[in-house]
């Protein structure tokens, strides 16, 4: 059983191929030439080279193959081209899945996100069938995987593909290399950059508890269905405190209102376009918490067998990692 896994450099995508080489899996990996190969170190699989963006590479990859897994996205809340992202978040994945379609592949899970999926004006927990639209939803990320989703659902239903979408939440724990942005408020925490807070909550989940939920859904899921893989919802408050006391420390915060913000996030925008480095905080971002993002697992855990350990967990592992790797010296 060969399965093609995209994103296997990055946090998530190197979770699920290391549940897949478990399972008994043989893997290979979409790499492209000058990523970053730390996560697949003293890992057996097959390397293929190649870019969402090159749809030759892609037509290559998937031969031979008889599942993908396709978990690679351009993940990042503040970009300074915006087609970029688009391209590879959009038109890579429609030239994927097309690409897997003609070679025959059996099966396929393409890794959405929550940020696809619609939020509840009262702050209670969103699910799959929660009313999305595009005009509702903010920044180029969470737009990108929303067209994404759409092109992902047609083409399934344009092929009949034996394709389920699963939505994660925000994966945290070991293994985060770049960091993503939720690993980064656990950095930033770590490294004592956050005095302050704002009034907002996430959906946190371990990662390795999300990748093993892509085997379940391999396994259990449904053509055409699309499942949430969340964990427990903790406002930032929340996290912040839980992982000071992971370091045995107790700290007072300031609350910040959000509007107070979004002057700060657009000087720092400002800063970023002429340093060319990604601001600490985004207009989007802050935008983005005006609304308590929780979401419920529960389709997940009923028809797939999907389960979560505690955050508190998933937290802790991430703290113990970045310390041992060095990034909170």
């Amino acid at each position: 059983m060969k399965s093609l896994v995209t994103g296997a450099t990055g946090f998530l995508g190197s979770a699920v191929m290391r549940c897949l080489l478990t399972a008994g899996h043989d893997v290979r990996v979409l790499v492209r030439p000058n990523s970053d190969r730390r996560n697949l170190e003293r890992f057996a699989v097959e390397i293929s080279e190649g870019d969402l963006r090159n749809h030759e590479s892609l037509q290559h990859a998937v031969q031979g193959c008889d599942n993908l897994f396709h978990v690679a996205a351009d993940y990042r809340l503040w970009v300074p081209d915006p087609e970029t992202m688009y391209d590879i978040n959009i038109n890579g994945t429609r030239a994927l899945i097309l690409a897997a379609h003609q070679e025959g592949i059996k099966r396929i899970i393409y890794t959405s996100s929550v940020a696809a999926l619609g939020l509840n004006s009262d702050g209670s927990p969103a699910n799959e069938e929660t009313i999305s639209d595009i005009s509702a939803i903010t920044g180029y990320y969470k737009r990108s995987k929303y067209l994404a989703e759409q092109i992902v659902k047609q083409l399934t239903d344009e092929h009949h593909l034996p394709l389920t979408i699963v939505n994660p939440s925000a994966p945290v724990g070991p293994g985060d290399i770049r960091p993503t942005p939720t690993g980064r408020i656990i950095l930033d925490t770590l490294l004592d950059r956050m005095p302050a807070y704002v009034n907002t909550g996430l959906n946190i989940a371990h990662v390795d508890d999300i990748a093993y939920g892509h085997l379940l859904a391999y396994q259990n899921g449904k053509p055409g269905e699309r499942y949430i893989l969340g964990g427990d919802d903790m406002t930032l408050l929340q996290i912040l405190q839980a992982i000071d006391e992971i370091q045995g420390v107790k700290k007072n915060r300031i609350s910040i209102p959000i509007n107070v913000m979004l002057p700060m996030a657009w000087c720092m925008e400002k800063i970023a376009s002429l340093t060319h480095s990604e601001p600490r905080a985004t207009l989007d971002s802050i935008r983005m918490a005006k609304k308590l993002m929780f979401f419920s697992s529960k389709k997940a855990q009923h028809e797939l067998g999907y389960q979560y350990r505690p955050a508190r967990e998933a937290i802790r592992d991430a703290v113990n990692w970045f310390k041992e790797n060095g990034y909170s010296n």
